[in-house]
């Protein structure tokens, strides 16, 4: 059995490692700057949001027609496609009123997976660490109650601050995979030396 070094299979993208790190320096300014005008940003998000459900519409009309299996599935996929275009107009012409609504589906996700959460915590009490998924069923819990107490300003921030929190994520986690891939082409460097 052969050793081989992990470091060589890296070689050629190791190469590139500041792209990773410059693609991540412009997800964190990008996601700090959504951080400075998040109603700005969710106002742009539904917008993106409504824009992609008329583009799915229309495709979803398109395979309707073509679609050859028979009346009833054809009948289907037409009206859903039909309701994905008017929804997504509506969208873009409220994105307003939008914002709320896709808030309204964040808040009901939240309370229901914290309530799932907490129920799977208390029935599996036995296990190690059960306290951690219980709090943070709890925690997806309040922060839907407290969405939900603060509609429809909450709307104005939920998606921006989300979309921030996301950039920023993705951000810090790409600087980190190419500032690795840096010090992983200096190790193998040295050890090719």
């Amino acid at each position: 059995m052969t050793n081989v070094d992990p470091g060589l299979g890296y070689a050629h993208t190791s190469g590139r490692w500041g792209w990773f790190v410059a693609l991540g320096l412009v997800l964190i300014a990008g996601g700090v700057f959504a951080f400075g005008n998040v109603a700005l940003v969710s106002l742009i998000s539904v917008i993106f949001i409504g824009a992609s459900m008329l583009v799915g519409g229309i495709f979803q009309i398109i395979h309707a027609i073509t679609l050859r299996e028979g009346w009833g599935a054809s009948l289907f996929s037409l009206a859903a496609g039909v309701l994905y275009v008017i929804g997504g107009i509506l969208i873009m012409q409220e994105p307003v009123q939008g914002s709320v609504i896709i808030t309204l589906f964040i808040l009901v996700a939240l309370v229901i997976g914290g309530i799932l959460r907490v129920v799977i915590a208390l029935r599996h009490r036995e296990l190690a660490g059960w306290w951690l998924m219980l709090l943070g069923g709890l925690i997806s819990i309040v922060v839907g109650i407290m969405l939900y107490n603060s509609l429809p300003w909450s709307g104005f921030f939920v998606l921006g601050t989300l979309v921030a929190i996301e950039m920023i994520v993705q951000g810090v986690t790409w600087l980190a995979f190419g500032l690795s891939l840096r010090r992983l082409r200096h190790a193998v460097a040295a050890r090719l030396a």
